[in-house]
Protein backbone atom coordinates (compact mmCIF):
# COMPACT_ATOMS: atom_id res chain seq x y z
CA UNK A 1 0.00 0.00 0.00
CA UNK A 2 1.30 3.51 -1.33
CA UNK A 3 2.52 6.10 1.65
CA UNK A 4 0.24 9.36 2.05
CA UNK A 5 0.67 12.25 3.19
CA UNK A 6 -1.18 11.81 5.91
CA UNK A 7 0.97 8.81 6.82
CA UNK A 8 4.05 11.05 7.35
CA UNK A 9 1.82 13.24 9.26
CA UNK A 10 1.15 10.18 11.88
CA UNK A 11 5.06 9.73 11.29
CA UNK A 12 6.08 13.10 12.70
CA UNK A 13 3.25 14.11 14.85
CA UNK A 14 2.13 17.08 12.69
CA UNK A 15 -0.94 18.02 10.22
CA UNK A 16 -1.69 16.55 6.78
CA UNK A 17 -2.07 20.40 5.72
CA UNK A 18 1.64 20.68 7.24
CA UNK A 19 3.46 18.33 5.39
CA UNK A 20 1.41 19.10 1.83
CA UNK A 21 2.35 22.86 2.51
CA UNK A 22 6.29 21.49 3.16
CA UNK A 23 6.31 19.16 0.30
CA UNK A 24 5.45 21.81 -1.86
CA UNK A 25 7.93 24.20 -0.39
CA UNK A 26 5.31 26.83 0.86
CA UNK A 27 7.33 30.37 2.21
CA UNK A 28 4.49 29.34 4.91
CA UNK A 29 6.72 26.81 6.60
CA UNK A 30 10.01 26.83 8.17
CA UNK A 31 12.90 25.59 6.02
CA UNK A 32 13.86 23.15 9.05
CA UNK A 33 10.23 21.95 9.04
CA UNK A 34 10.69 21.09 5.58
CA UNK A 35 13.73 19.44 5.34
CA UNK A 36 12.31 17.16 8.12
CA UNK A 37 9.14 16.37 5.95
CA UNK A 38 11.11 15.58 3.17
CA UNK A 39 13.72 13.31 4.94
CA UNK A 40 10.78 11.36 6.42
CA UNK A 41 8.89 11.50 2.76
CA UNK A 42 12.02 9.99 1.40
CA UNK A 43 12.75 7.51 4.01
CA UNK A 44 9.05 5.77 3.67
CA UNK A 45 8.72 5.59 -0.09
CA UNK A 46 6.52 8.53 -0.87
CA UNK A 47 5.73 9.19 -4.12
CA UNK A 48 3.49 12.18 -4.94
CA UNK A 49 -0.13 11.65 -6.49
CA UNK A 50 -0.06 13.78 -9.62
CA UNK A 51 -3.80 13.12 -10.34
CA UNK A 52 -4.63 13.97 -7.41
CA UNK A 53 -2.77 17.60 -7.26
CA UNK A 54 -4.07 17.99 -11.01
CA UNK A 55 -7.40 18.13 -10.10
CA UNK A 56 -6.75 20.24 -7.49
CA UNK A 57 -4.32 23.05 -8.92
CA UNK A 58 -5.72 23.10 -12.40
CA UNK A 59 -2.26 21.51 -13.68
CA UNK A 60 -1.16 18.10 -15.02
CA UNK A 61 1.91 17.72 -14.12
CA UNK A 62 2.91 16.29 -16.97
CA UNK A 63 5.91 17.52 -18.97
CA UNK A 64 5.65 16.63 -22.93
CA UNK A 65 9.08 15.20 -24.62
CA UNK A 66 8.29 15.33 -28.37
CA UNK A 67 10.79 13.88 -30.95
CA UNK A 68 9.91 15.02 -34.61
CA UNK A 69 10.03 10.75 -35.34
CA UNK A 70 11.14 8.51 -33.14
CA UNK A 71 11.04 5.48 -35.27
CA UNK A 72 12.44 7.47 -38.54
CA UNK A 73 15.65 8.89 -38.99
CA UNK A 74 15.95 8.59 -34.68
CA UNK A 75 19.28 7.14 -33.56
CA UNK A 76 18.99 4.87 -30.60
CA UNK A 77 21.85 6.96 -28.74
CA UNK A 78 20.65 10.46 -29.28
CA UNK A 79 16.74 9.22 -28.15
CA UNK A 80 18.16 7.25 -25.14
CA UNK A 81 20.78 10.48 -24.21
CA UNK A 82 18.32 13.03 -24.85
CA UNK A 83 15.19 11.30 -22.51
CA UNK A 84 17.97 10.55 -19.95
CA UNK A 85 18.95 13.57 -19.50
CA UNK A 86 16.08 14.97 -19.71
CA UNK A 87 14.58 12.80 -17.02
CA UNK A 88 16.83 13.38 -14.51
CA UNK A 89 16.96 17.31 -14.92
CA UNK A 90 13.29 17.17 -14.52
CA UNK A 91 13.57 15.22 -11.65
CA UNK A 92 10.38 13.65 -9.55
CA UNK A 93 7.71 16.81 -9.42
CA UNK A 94 6.37 15.81 -13.23
CA UNK A 95 5.99 13.31 -15.15
CA UNK A 96 7.90 13.27 -18.51
CA UNK A 97 5.77 11.45 -21.31
CA UNK A 98 7.58 10.76 -24.57
CA UNK A 99 5.80 10.78 -27.73
CA UNK A 100 6.73 11.13 -31.55
CA UNK A 101 5.06 14.18 -33.25
CA UNK A 102 4.17 11.54 -36.06
CA UNK A 103 2.89 9.27 -34.07
CA UNK A 104 1.01 11.61 -32.07
CA UNK A 105 -2.35 11.75 -32.45
CA UNK A 106 -4.97 13.84 -30.75
CA UNK A 107 -5.34 16.91 -30.89
CA UNK A 108 -2.94 19.00 -28.58
CA UNK A 109 -4.62 20.52 -25.70
CA UNK A 110 -3.70 22.79 -22.69
CA UNK A 111 -4.35 20.25 -20.05
CA UNK A 112 -2.46 17.24 -21.75
CA UNK A 113 0.95 19.09 -20.83
CA UNK A 114 2.39 21.88 -18.38
CA UNK A 115 5.15 22.42 -20.70
CA UNK A 116 6.83 20.77 -23.57
CA UNK A 117 10.12 19.94 -24.55
CA UNK A 118 10.55 19.31 -28.52
CA UNK A 119 13.59 17.35 -30.03
CA UNK A 120 12.89 18.67 -33.76
CA UNK A 121 14.80 17.93 -36.45
CA UNK A 122 12.70 19.11 -39.33
CA UNK A 123 10.39 22.24 -40.32
CA UNK A 124 7.74 20.15 -40.48
CA UNK A 125 7.68 20.55 -36.85
CA UNK A 126 6.22 24.25 -37.24
CA UNK A 127 2.21 22.92 -37.29
CA UNK A 128 2.94 21.51 -33.88
CA UNK A 129 5.11 24.49 -32.10
CA UNK A 130 2.75 26.62 -33.81
CA UNK A 131 -0.02 24.84 -31.70
CA UNK A 132 1.31 24.48 -28.66
CA UNK A 133 1.81 28.52 -28.74
CA UNK A 134 -1.84 28.69 -29.59
CA UNK A 135 -2.80 26.95 -26.64
CA UNK A 136 -0.21 28.48 -24.50
CA UNK A 137 1.62 25.71 -23.18
CA UNK A 138 5.42 26.69 -22.54
CA UNK A 139 7.95 25.24 -24.87
CA UNK A 140 11.66 24.79 -26.00
CA UNK A 141 12.99 23.83 -29.02
CA UNK A 142 16.21 21.02 -28.81
CA UNK A 143 18.26 20.55 -32.01
CA UNK A 144 16.75 23.44 -34.33
CA UNK A 145 16.30 27.12 -35.04
CA UNK A 146 13.05 27.88 -35.23
CA UNK A 147 12.53 30.93 -37.47
CA UNK A 148 9.02 33.50 -37.79
CA UNK A 149 7.88 32.26 -33.90
CA UNK A 150 8.61 33.48 -30.33
CA UNK A 151 10.22 30.04 -28.72
CA UNK A 152 13.44 29.20 -27.32
CA UNK A 153 15.85 27.07 -29.21
CA UNK A 154 18.53 25.05 -27.26
CA UNK A 155 20.82 24.17 -30.51
CA UNK A 156 24.57 22.65 -31.11
CA UNK A 157 27.03 24.31 -33.51
CA UNK A 158 26.88 21.23 -35.66
CA UNK A 159 28.02 23.19 -39.04
CA UNK A 160 30.91 24.96 -37.29
CA UNK A 161 31.07 21.47 -35.29
CA UNK A 162 31.93 19.26 -38.65
CA UNK A 163 33.77 22.13 -40.68
CA UNK A 164 36.55 21.82 -37.95
CA UNK A 165 36.24 17.79 -37.83
CA UNK A 166 36.88 18.56 -41.67
CA UNK A 167 39.75 20.11 -41.35
CA UNK A 168 41.43 18.17 -39.25
CA UNK A 169 41.31 15.60 -41.73
CA UNK A 170 42.46 18.12 -43.90
CA UNK A 171 45.75 18.64 -41.65
CA UNK A 172 46.19 15.07 -41.97
CA UNK A 173 47.01 15.31 -45.60
CA UNK A 174 43.64 14.49 -46.51
CA UNK A 175 42.67 15.67 -49.86
CA UNK A 176 40.25 13.24 -51.34
CA UNK A 177 37.70 13.28 -48.53
CA UNK A 178 33.92 11.93 -49.06
CA UNK A 179 30.81 12.12 -47.02
CA UNK A 180 28.14 9.78 -45.92
CA UNK A 181 25.19 12.25 -45.72
CA UNK A 182 21.93 11.84 -42.98
CA UNK A 183 18.81 11.81 -43.41
CA UNK A 184 17.00 13.85 -46.39
CA UNK A 185 15.28 16.54 -45.37
CA UNK A 186 16.73 17.00 -41.09
CA UNK A 187 18.16 20.04 -40.96
CA UNK A 188 21.00 18.05 -39.07
CA UNK A 189 21.76 16.96 -42.18
CA UNK A 190 22.00 20.36 -44.11
CA UNK A 191 23.97 21.49 -41.63
CA UNK A 192 26.49 18.90 -41.20
CA UNK A 193 26.81 18.70 -45.45
CA UNK A 194 27.35 22.33 -45.13
CA UNK A 195 30.16 21.83 -42.58
CA UNK A 196 31.86 19.71 -44.74
CA UNK A 197 31.73 21.85 -48.38
CA UNK A 198 32.70 24.82 -46.17
CA UNK A 199 36.07 23.10 -44.96
CA UNK A 200 36.61 21.85 -49.04
CA UNK A 201 35.78 25.28 -50.03
CA UNK A 202 38.20 26.84 -47.23
CA UNK A 203 41.22 24.72 -48.15
CA UNK A 204 40.49 25.20 -52.01
CA UNK A 205 39.51 21.55 -52.46
CA UNK A 206 37.00 20.59 -55.56
CA UNK A 207 33.98 18.97 -54.19
CA UNK A 208 33.14 15.91 -55.66
CA UNK A 209 29.31 14.55 -55.60
CA UNK A 210 30.49 11.02 -56.19
CA UNK A 211 32.08 10.85 -53.24
CA UNK A 212 28.68 11.92 -51.10
CA UNK A 213 26.85 9.10 -50.79
CA UNK A 214 22.90 9.45 -49.15
CA UNK A 215 22.70 7.82 -46.09
CA UNK A 216 19.13 7.88 -43.66
CA UNK A 217 21.72 7.66 -40.04
CA UNK A 218 20.52 4.04 -39.70
CA UNK A 219 23.68 1.49 -39.41
CA UNK A 220 22.37 0.11 -42.46
CA UNK A 221 22.29 2.98 -44.46
CA UNK A 222 26.26 3.42 -43.71
CA UNK A 223 27.01 0.26 -44.85
CA UNK A 224 25.16 0.11 -48.02
CA UNK A 225 26.57 3.76 -48.67
CA UNK A 226 30.31 2.50 -48.24
CA UNK A 227 29.82 -0.32 -50.55
CA UNK A 228 28.97 1.72 -53.09
CA UNK A 229 31.56 4.59 -52.30
CA UNK A 230 34.16 1.73 -52.50
CA UNK A 231 32.15 0.35 -56.26
CA UNK A 232 34.19 4.22 -57.87
CA UNK A 233 37.33 4.12 -59.96
CA UNK A 234 38.34 6.43 -57.62
CA UNK A 235 38.23 6.30 -53.74
CA UNK A 236 38.54 9.14 -51.15
CA UNK A 237 40.95 8.30 -48.15
CA UNK A 238 39.20 9.25 -45.69
CA UNK A 239 35.08 9.75 -45.01
CA UNK A 240 33.10 11.77 -43.02
CA UNK A 241 29.86 10.11 -41.87
CA UNK A 242 27.00 12.26 -40.64
CA UNK A 243 26.54 10.03 -37.20
CA UNK A 244 28.28 7.99 -35.48
CA UNK A 245 25.48 4.77 -36.49
CA UNK A 246 26.40 5.46 -40.53
CA UNK A 247 30.15 5.04 -39.47
CA UNK A 248 29.47 1.54 -37.59
CA UNK A 249 27.96 0.39 -40.75
CA UNK A 250 30.77 1.50 -42.90
CA UNK A 251 33.20 0.26 -40.38
CA UNK A 252 31.88 -3.51 -40.72
CA UNK A 253 31.85 -2.99 -44.94
CA UNK A 254 35.54 -1.94 -45.00
CA UNK A 255 36.30 -4.91 -42.39
CA UNK A 256 34.74 -7.25 -44.58
CA UNK A 257 36.66 -6.01 -47.83
CA UNK A 258 39.94 -6.42 -46.03
CA UNK A 259 40.53 -2.65 -45.90
CA UNK A 260 42.91 -1.18 -43.16
CA UNK A 261 40.98 1.21 -41.30
CA UNK A 262 42.94 4.26 -40.66
CA UNK A 263 46.39 3.29 -42.76
CA UNK A 264 43.83 3.05 -45.96
CA UNK A 265 41.01 4.28 -45.41
CA UNK A 266 40.46 7.25 -42.57
CA UNK A 267 37.00 7.92 -40.59
CA UNK A 268 35.76 10.50 -38.78
CA UNK A 269 31.72 10.17 -37.52
CA UNK A 270 29.39 12.57 -35.48
CA UNK A 271 27.50 12.44 -32.08
CA UNK A 272 29.78 11.43 -29.41
CA UNK A 273 28.64 8.11 -29.15
CA UNK A 274 29.35 5.23 -26.32
CA UNK A 275 29.82 3.11 -28.35
CA UNK A 276 32.33 4.81 -30.21
CA UNK A 277 34.85 4.22 -27.70
CA UNK A 278 34.30 0.18 -27.92
CA UNK A 279 34.26 -0.45 -31.59
CA UNK A 280 37.60 -1.51 -33.68
CA UNK A 281 39.51 0.44 -33.95
CA UNK A 282 38.23 3.34 -32.01
CA UNK A 283 35.97 5.70 -33.81
CA UNK A 284 36.91 9.14 -34.33
CA UNK A 285 34.05 11.49 -33.57
CA UNK A 286 32.48 14.77 -33.01
CA UNK A 287 30.66 14.82 -30.09
CA UNK A 288 27.31 16.43 -30.02
CA UNK A 289 26.47 17.93 -26.50
CA UNK A 290 23.28 16.19 -26.06
CA UNK A 291 23.32 16.19 -21.99
CA UNK A 292 24.21 20.38 -22.12
CA UNK A 293 21.25 20.86 -24.51
CA UNK A 294 18.39 18.74 -22.63
CA UNK A 295 19.63 20.12 -18.87
CA UNK A 296 19.49 23.86 -20.38
CA UNK A 297 16.20 22.90 -22.21
CA UNK A 298 14.74 21.65 -18.65
CA UNK A 299 15.78 24.91 -17.04
CA UNK A 300 14.31 27.16 -19.48
CA UNK A 301 10.92 25.41 -19.59
CA UNK A 302 10.99 25.62 -15.91
CA UNK A 303 11.56 29.09 -16.45
CA UNK A 304 9.17 29.79 -18.54
CA UNK A 305 6.43 28.21 -16.67
CA UNK A 306 7.79 30.06 -13.97
CA UNK A 307 5.63 33.23 -15.53
CA UNK A 308 3.78 33.95 -18.19
CA UNK A 309 5.95 36.76 -19.10
CA UNK A 310 8.98 34.86 -19.65
CA UNK A 311 8.12 33.74 -23.47
CA UNK A 312 11.21 35.74 -25.07
CA UNK A 313 12.96 34.50 -27.70
CA UNK A 314 16.26 32.63 -27.01
CA UNK A 315 18.85 30.57 -29.33
CA UNK A 316 21.18 29.33 -26.96
CA UNK A 317 24.54 27.28 -28.72
CA UNK A 318 26.23 24.24 -26.96
CA UNK A 319 29.61 23.85 -28.40
CA UNK A 320 30.03 20.53 -30.48
CA UNK A 321 33.87 18.53 -29.19
CA UNK A 322 36.33 16.83 -31.63
CA UNK A 323 37.55 13.84 -30.44
CA UNK A 324 40.20 11.41 -31.98
CA UNK A 325 40.18 7.98 -31.48
CA UNK A 326 42.06 5.42 -33.78
CA UNK A 327 40.53 5.64 -37.03
CA UNK A 328 42.12 8.95 -38.81
CA UNK A 329 45.87 8.46 -39.76
CA UNK A 330 48.06 10.80 -41.60
CA UNK A 331 48.10 10.98 -45.41
CA UNK A 332 50.30 10.09 -47.15
CA UNK A 333 51.93 7.89 -45.42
Amino acid sequence: MSVTIKDIAKELGISHTTVSRALNNSSLIREETKKKVKETAQAMGYSPNYSARALVNARSYNIGLFFSSIVDGTSPDFFHGIIQSVSKEVGNKYNLMVHGIDLFYRELQSHHFDGIILVSQSEQDQTFIESALEKEIPIVVINRIVTGLEVTNIVSDDELGVQQGVEYLISQGHQKIGMIEGKEGFQSSVERKNGYLNALKKHHIPYCSQWCVQGDYSVMSGYLAMKKLLEQNSRPTAIFCANDNMAFGALKVLSEEGIQVPEEMSLLGFDGSLFATYSTPELSTIRKPIDEMSQEAVRELKRIMKSENEKNKNVIYRKTELIIGKTIHRYPK
